[in-house]
């Protein structure tokens, strides 16, 4: 007997072609676009094959994406691998933009420099693009001074020279599928450490880091917030959280602190963890908080593993939708109906990238693969194959 929450859970794999569900018709070397929705249904990259997807909510969608394979350092000698980043934006698209164009740039000039990838290539990347998009805030502070109010949650995943890195500031998830041969099926395994106020260690973090604050995390309307104003500890932007100097006038009021402070509030600096792929490591999942709240970590998984990989991103992020629109009791065709603005009363933008692991290639650390550049959301929906 099958259960209802395994059919729950796979339904999406089983059901009709909709929203131009078989895109080998057309194809999609560049993605498609379906109303509020943009897909690349597949593709491949240096370590594997991948799939990715991102669905609309606000009035300006806020989070952007990208897959990059090939070279991982200026130097044609180099490493090849594979990055994936993650980019949720909120208080507007700008940051979330700017990343999407700094960061990997950043990452190659800083492995460059040391020959290799590391974490505190990652590292240092993270903080010259935060610094870089700070300097802008600052250049653009008397005639777009709410540029000081718009951040990014940033996750990145890179797969090179056997090992797998991940890093996270704000509240996005990366998630593994992770063979158990004992058991004969695929785990979930988080990979990344969130960012949210609503976590007990992250409330104690900042209890650490500003001692002599009473007020760093408040309960406003039953969720944890940053100075009452923000539910993520880390970021990049968030310039008004970061600089005193911006806490003033012109920045609207909502955002103004009645106190100035002497040290930034939020951080940019990621967690990263480094690990070794092993071959029991099937792909990795990587999303914005838009898609975890609607689906666990193993619902995700189960998707994945069973759909064909064509298209499985587009099935996780519909599964996720099913759900939003189950919990305001109303059918998921209903849903797709709603234009976008209004559409964020009912879920956030939501992005997904299904990146399958070949543990072949991955040990042919040396190995030449398909180049490849391609980004999603941001009102740059598309990708530029080199």
């Amino acid at each position: 007997m099958i259960s209802t929450t395994f059919m729950r859970i796979v339904a999406p794999c089983w059901k009709p072609s909709v929203e131009g569900e078989d895109s080998r018709k057309a194809g999609d070397a560049t993605g498609r676009a379906d109303g509020l929705l943009w897909y690349k249904d597949s593709g491949h990259h240096v370590n594997g094959e991948f799939s990715m997807a991102v669905v609309q909510a606000n009035n300006l969608l806020e989070d952007c994406s990208q897959l990059e394979s090939g070279p991982m350092s200026l130097l044609e000698s180099g490493p090849q691998g594979t990055f994936v980043g993650v980019y949720d934006g909120h208080g507007g698209p700008e940051a979330a933009r700017f990343v999407n164009e700094h960061l990997f740039q950043n990452i190659k000039k800083f492995a460059t420099e040391t020959h290799g990838m590391s974490a505190d290539v990652i590292n240092k990347a993270f903080l010259a693009t935060e610094e870089a998009f700070l300097s802008l805030v600052q250049q653009q502070w008397q005639i777009k001074p709410q540029l000081a109010s718009v951040g990014a949650c940033c996750l990145v995943g890179i797969v090179c020279s056997g090992l797998l890195y991940i890093a996270n500031a704000g509240d996005s998830r990366a998630v593994l599928g992770r063979l158990d041969r004992a058991l004969k099926e695929v785990r979930a395994v988080q990979v990344s450490i969130e960012h949210n106020a609503s976590i007990e260690s992250v409330r104690e973090e900042l209890h650490s880091l500003h001692p002599d604050d009473p007020q760093i995390v408040v309960l406003k309307h039953k969720v944890w917030r940053v100075k009452g104003l923000i539910q993520v500890s880390r970021s990049i932007g968030d310039a008004y959280l970061k600089r005193s100097e911006f806490n003033r006038e012109p920045l609207l009021a909502k955002f103004r602190l009645p106190e100035p402070f002497d040290r930034p509030i939020l951080k940019a600096e990621p967690t990263i963890s480094v690990k070794k792929v092993h071959p029991e490591d099937q792909f990795l999942i990587l999303a914005s908080d838009g898609l975890w709240e609607h689906l666990t970590n193993q619902e995700a998984v189960d998707i994945v593993c069973n759909c064909s990989r064509n298209g499985v991103a587009r099935r996780v992020l519909k599964a996720a939708l099913r759900e939003a629109a189950k919990k305001r009791e109303m059918r998921y065709s209903d849903l797709k109906k709603i234009d976008r603005g209004v559409r964020r009363h009912f879920h956030d933008d939501i992005t997904v990238i299904v990146l399958f692991l070949d543990s072949h290639l991955i040990s042919r650390a040396s190995g030449r693969g398909p180049l490849l550049s391609i980004r999603g959301g941001c009102g740059v929906p598309g990708n530029a194959n080199r």
